[in-house]
């Protein structure tokens, strides 16, 4: 399925490669002001060939407003948003159509869709397509504006090398100050370094991002089937390379004991909110009030110039493969802030249904 989302509905379209990448939103409220360097602010952040650590792809990814948004205001109508794809070279994928690239949805989306999907820079599976992920988050970020609910993300590992815990300040006044796009700035350099070894040795590395919701209210969520962990993480996980997912002390509470995970309530300044938030401010599917804190595993991009063993699927033989064209060697950065827009688009539906926003 290509929709996501009840009420604040989100439907992706488009390919790598085709003449566009795009969408439709439907259910955004009327009377919201919405300008197109609004959404164009959320794009140029995650626009390839910015730094030496990205693809060097050179798309301009101008933001083009089709329907939905007249004299500045939403209709209430669907909103139609896309970019349209220069800087494509299709030349490498076609020598090596039939080779299924390890790490990459080419064999199952072979399989899948019986040879007839559009393999070039993988197709619907590329991380091209998170451009309208972004485009649909700027608009849900303006909504949720109204109501102090406010989305982050930042880089907080590469590789095995991790970033010093930031606070909220230092999260909203660094990320987007530098090309990694993370909070601590004194550990950027050490970052980005880690990945240029690694492009020189043809290879690539994944990281951990960490995403935030701030000002949340409590109620958000629709159990048993409809958690709000669980679409968040349906959402995180419609963004190419995400493996793992986890909320508040995660994987980690494993090793801990209840009395050590358990976050005790306390009312501060006439407010119920919790010492601790090792549930990542959900329980039991539903919103607590505190900030909502979730982090992703990104994979290493599968991309990659040294020779790896794959097969020719059209042929039934063993091959060698080696990679050609424009990769980011960590897909980290410009992740970030696909997983900002995307908790906004989740955070909106909810709020919709929870009836907050009318």
């Amino acid at each position: 399925m290509n929709t996501l989302g009840q009420l604040f509905r989100i439907t992706s379209f488009g390919e790598s490669h085709g003449k566009c990448t795009g969408i439709v939103v439907d259910g955004c409220p009327p009377g919201i002001k919405i300008k197109e360097r609004d959404i164009q602010k959320e794009l140029d952040k995650r626009k390839p060939g910015q730094s030496n650590i990205s693809t060097q792809r050179k798309e301009k990814d101008k933001v083009e407003i089709l329907s939905g948004i007249f004299n500045g205001f939403t209709t209430g109508a669907p909103i139609c948003l896309l970019t349209q794809n220069k800087d494509v070279d299709s030349s490498s994928y076609e020598k090596m159509k039939n080779l299924m690239r390890p790490g990459h949805a080419d064999f199952t989306a072979f399989l899948k869709y019986k040879g007839f999907n559009d393999y070039r820079g993988g197709g619907r599976f590329s991380g091209r397509n998170t451009i309208g992920f972004v485009m649909a988050g700027a608009i849900a970020k303006k909504v949720l504006k109204k109501i102090k609910i406010e989305t982050l993300a930042h880089t907080i590992q590469i590789g095995k090398l991790k970033a010093k815990e930031s606070g909220l300040t230092d999260i909203k006044k660094n990320v987007y100050q530098n090309d990694l796009r993370c909070a601590d700035l004194k550990s950027v350099k050490k970052l980005e370094n880690l990945i240029y070894r690694t492009r020189q040795e043809k290879d690539s590395i994944g990281g951990i991002i960490e995403g935030i919701v701030l000002n949340a209210p409590t109620g958000l969520g629709e159990p048993i089937f409809d958690t709000l962990e669980g679409e968040i993480a349906k959402a995180l996980f419609s963004i190419p390379g995400v493996k793992g997912i986890e909320f508040g002390l995660g994987f980690k509470s494993a090793e801990a004991k209840g009395s050590q995970n358990n976050d005790f309530f306390q009312i501060k300044k006439r407010k119920i909110t919790t010492k601790t938030n090792n549930s990542g401010g959900i329980l039991g599917g539903i919103s607590n009030g505190m900030p909502i804190v979730v982090k992703l595993a990104i994979k290493p991009t599968p991309s990659i110039s040294k020779k790896q063993k794959t097969i020719d699927v059209r042929k039934g033989e063993n091959k060698l493969l080696e990679i050609q064209g424009r990769h980011d060697p960590c897909i980290v950065p410009r992740a970030v802030p696909v997983v900002e827009n995307m908790l906004a688009v989740t955070i909106l539906d909810f709020a919709l249904r929870a009836k907050i926003i009318k």
